[in-house]
């Protein structure tokens, strides 16, 4: 059987999965006396037979809601099912960025097992979590999807007979009730406290078991590879995955972050890592039932555990009599009671009775392990044992690294106000140039003394902002630094953004912590500064003191996807960042310093999101150390992690393709004809895309053609939609930029200038065009964005763009910007068919399958979305209070429509 049948399978799958969960869903909507609203929901074998105005529209809505996310569970578990039988048919090696793709791959090329296993153990990758742009859905939905897709499993099984099936059939339908009558979005605004708790879901429930689901994959493809067992066998010679998270210390345009939330977030992340790590010995001591006398423990084994129950007084001694005879279970209750001891905080009770650090509790482990290998154990410990050890290293004693990011611009009011306070006499930071801001901060980093009395109040900004130092102070100073990730500063323009943070440090003692600065690099400018930032940065006195004395310094470096695209268009966007990456690399390389790329993405193709494997493929060769970050936002996090064996997919793809990049080394023969060639197409797509976003109307166009005024209102999140309140495109965040033209399905963030580039560049090059189609074969950069694209423009629709365009009062300006629009589209979807050598229909099966399954429906929903949104807008001045019912329709119906689109900003 070829992979183009099971490809062809798994459609009929989805199909047949897809039609038995809507006629449940309508059978239990028929059995609460639903009957229109049953009708009104469209399937492939019975299409919506009533007019939607003889039903309610938030009913609906809600009902269309519920069946997009049937079908994007059942093409989840369709997608898992693909992946099994064509490990099964075809071997590992034939899943797409897979551990046993990636291995094959480095046999077949001639490396050696030990280079690989040297390689493994240096990769870090670390997806960060973010609120932002938001996770549309509730916390109690995404436990009725889990529910949900356990029972689709469940009823997967040909074991069972036809009134087990139906038992299974009613339990789904009991589901689905308990969802009908919960709803699926926040009509309260969600606080900081509800993101929070939906992120530390996956941390606790999720990541563990998806952690240890990707390390049992790498040892399957190591094993199926022909590979040595013995060379990858314990903890410290697998890659390194750790993770991150935003909620809780991105103040970005965030003024509900305060200093308490971000201590309370710190202690909350150190809380659950500790439970994690207890529940764990717990597991472990069970498995550990060793009898001393038909094992050979070693006499000094039993009597330090003796001494170490002694110190422990009443709980160690309770800890060894509840196992006598089993000295290895005895060993193990005693590090739950230090743990406990940590947990409690009782640091009075001697440094021996607690765990100051994870890597004391790390060395407790290996002695555990040295003992068992001494027994010739090797199987318990790397069965059981290997377990803990793997789940120490990934949440340690802090769960998740928090990031601190905020805006250089409030760093520059932040220091002036610091400096009014302390009398400077010329505190004006804000009108200073470049060159006496870095001699100002060049000459305050000679000294250690701070500007300020304890406890003076400088002003709204410096106050935050040293309020949540001083909070990052107290905690690296009680648990050390392991819980803080980085300090972004967003908008980086200069070095004096980077290096006035260390002025902010040293005001509240945490010059010595050497927390990394980081440089987030967002627009089009900045990504062509960042090299000669960088270079600036890395030779400057201060870092070069933080680099003393490490063998290998790691320096961090974000990479701006949202403003970026927002700033030139895609094409523009990511060859900047492709060039970016190339020319930051070769600055590291300058001073032996490794780079960790944090990579920005968003949830959507605009704002780099798509498929991992694919996306790692695509950058520049030689320009990956194995260190790398990667932000996860919104409903991705759902879309990539809602259940094990997804999140377990996820995390493989993700490690894997680092490991792969980062064995690939720079191409020193760099084809010159080929970036020639990029860089005049991005000149002509980045031209044409300012011409859209630079006319006269673009702004009353842009305000009328898409619902950015609801979005402004949306209660799916809780930071604003604008970093300071301004109504400007500049001000406008780029996650509502994005959303707002998807929600109107233009989607020409993902696409707009590429038509005419392309179309323009046949025409007037068309041996260099010709040239061009060889590479889109043959360069995984130009092959991924191609296929980014296209996506793009197959999630358009034509006939909605023009509903939407005829909101636009002036004909002239809606004849002329739709005209750009279109003609764009038009000549866009038609060059890439030309530069991939065949047509969309041979090469995107599925995906115009996905597209047509929820056409009817997203037509139904964009219905109601005009006639609410023509509504809304004339009763806005009128009669503010039936607007604002209204408004809680349309907000229902942006998050039931990103939820048939697969996406939100």
């Amino acid at each position: 059987m070829e992979k183009k049948t099971l490809e062809l399978e798994g459609l009929l799958k989805i199909r047949t999965d897809f039609n038995y969960l809507v006629s449940t869903f309508k059978e239990m909507l028929y059995s609460l006396g639903e009957d229109d609203i049953a009708a009104m929901i469209p399937s492939e074998s019975n299409p919506s037979s009533l007019n939607h105005s003889k039903v309610s529209n938030g009913k609906l809505a809600q009902a269309i809601g519920i069946s997009f996310e049937l079908l994007n569970l059942v093409e989840e578990n369709a997608a898992t099912q693909f992946r099994r039988k064509t490990e099964t048919q075809f071997g590992l090696e034939n899943i797409r960025g897979s551990w046993g793709e990636t291995l094959k791959l480095w046999k077949t090329s001639g490396l050696k097992e030990q280079e690989i296993v040297d390689l493994l153990s240096k990769v870090n990758v670390m997806p960060v979590l973010t609120a932002h742009p938001t996770e549309a859905k509730r916390l109690t939905v995404l436990d009725i999807h889990r529910e949900l897709y356990v029972l689709l499993v469940k009823n997967e099984n040909p074991v069972w007979s036809a009134s087990e099936r139906e038992v299974i059939k009613q339990e789904i339908k009991s589901v689905l009730e308990r969802w009908w009558r919960t709803g699926e979005i926040y009509l309260q605004k969600p606080r900081l406290e509800d993101e929070r708790s939906n992120v530390m879901h996956y941390f606790v429930n999720v990541f563990p078991e998806a952690l240890h689901l990707t390390d049992q994959r790498l040892l399957d493809a190591w094993k199926y590879t022909g590979f040595s067992t013995e060379l990858l066998k314990w903890p410290e010679q697998f890659p390194n995955l750790q993770f991150g998270s935003w909620v809780g210390g991105d103040r970005d345009g965030h003024p509900y972050v305060t200093p308490a939330f971000t201590a309370n977030t710190l202690k909350l992340h150190r809380q659950a890592a500790l439970k994690i790590m207890r529940k764990e010995l717990v597991q472990l001591a069970r498995k550990l039932s060793f009898s001393e006398f038909l094992n050979d423990i070693p006499a000094k084994f039993l009597s330090d555990l003796k001494v170490q129950a002694k110190a422990l007084g009443k709980a160690g001694q309770e800890a060894v009599e509840r196992n006598p005879s089993e000295p290895l279970r005895q060993f193990v209750n005693l590090m739950i009671v230090r743990l406990d001891n940590t947990m409690a905080e009782r640091f009075e009770l001697g440094e021996d009775s607690y765990y100051g650090r994870p890597n004391a509790l790390a060395a407790d482990l290996k002695e555990l392990r040295a003992l068992l290998i001494h027994l010739k154990a090797d199987r318990i410990a790397t069965q059981h044992l290997f377990r803990l050890e793997r789940s120490l290293a990934c949440f340690g004693f802090h769960l998740a690294k928090l990031d601190i990011r905020q805006n250089s611009a409030y760093h520059e009011k932040a220091i002036e106000q610091i400096l009014k306070a302390s009398g400077f006499k010329d505190a004006n930071y804000s009108s200073w140039d470049e060159e006496k801001r870095l001699s100002f901060i060049n000459e305050e980093l000679q000294s250690n003394r701070p500007f300020l009395v304890t406890d003076t109040s400088c002003g709204l900004e410096a106050d935050n902002v040293l309020g949540y130092f001083r909070e990052v102070k107290r905690y690296v100073d009680r648990y050390g630094a392991d819980g803080i990730g980085s300090v972004i500063v967003s908008m980086t323009r200069s070095l004096s953004d980077l290096l006035v943070v260390f002025l902010f440090l040293r005001e509240v003692g945490l010059k010595e912590a050497r927390l990394p600065v980081v440089p987030l690099l967002e627009t089009i400018d900045d990504l062509v500064e960042g090299p000669s930032i960088l270079e600036a940065f890395l030779t400057h006195p201060t870092v070069k003191e933080q680099r003393e004395g490490k063998t290998s310094f790691v320096q961090e470096v974000m990479l701006g996807y949202s403003d970026s695209n927002k700033d030139g268009g895609i094409l523009t966007s990511r060859w900047n960042i492709y060039k970016a990456e190339e020319r930051l690399t070769q600055v590291g390389d300058r001073h032996d310093v490794k780079l960790r790329f944090f990579h920005g993405r968003g949830g959507t193709i605009s704002r780099g999101g798509g498929k991992i494997h694919r996306f790692l493929e695509s950058m520049p060769p030689g320009s990956m150390s194995g260190h790398i970050k990667m932000t996860v936002q919104g409903e991705t996090i759902a879309n990539q992690f809602a259940n094990r064996v997804n999140a377990g997919y996820n995390l493989e793809m993700f490690i894997s393709g680092t490991a792969r990049q980062a064995m690939r080394s720079s191409d020193k023969r760099k084809e010159q004809k080929l970036y020639d060639i990029m860089d005049r197409l991005v000149t002509m797509a980045r031209s044409k895309y300012r011409e859209l976003l630079d006319h006269p109307k673009f702004i009353e166009f842009y305000s009328k053609a898409t619902p950015i005024d609801v979005l402004e209102q949306s209660k799916i999140g809780s930071r604003p939609a604008r970093r300071t309140g301004q109504r400007s495109l500049n001000d406008l965040r780029s996650i509502p930029w994005v959303f707002s033209w998807n929600q109107s399905r233009f989607n020409l963030t993902g696409w707009f200038g590429t038509g005419e580039a392309f179309g323009k560049f046949k025409e007037q090059h068309p041996e260099d065009f010709e040239f061009l189609k060889t590479a889109a074969r043959e360069w995984p950069f130009l092959k991924y964005g191609l296929i980014q694209i296209e996506t793009n423009l197959l999630n358009s629709d034509t006939q909605i763009m023009k509903i939407f365009a005829d909101q636009v009062t002036d004909a002239n300006t809606r004849k002329e910007l739709m005209e750009l629009i279109l003609t764009d589209y038009d000549t866009c979807l038609k060059q890439i068919e030309n530069l991939m050598g065949s047509s969309v229909e041979d090469r995107r099966i599925s995906r115009l399958e996905n597209n047509r399954l929820r056409k009817e429906a997203l037509g139904i929903l964009h219905e109601i979305q005009m006639e609410s949104l023509i509504k809304w807008r004339k009763l806005k001045e009128s009669d503010p209070q039936e607007a604002n019912e209204l408004l809680l329709m349309l907000l229902l119906l942006v998050n039931t429509l990103s939820g048939g689109l697969k996406n939100t900003g």
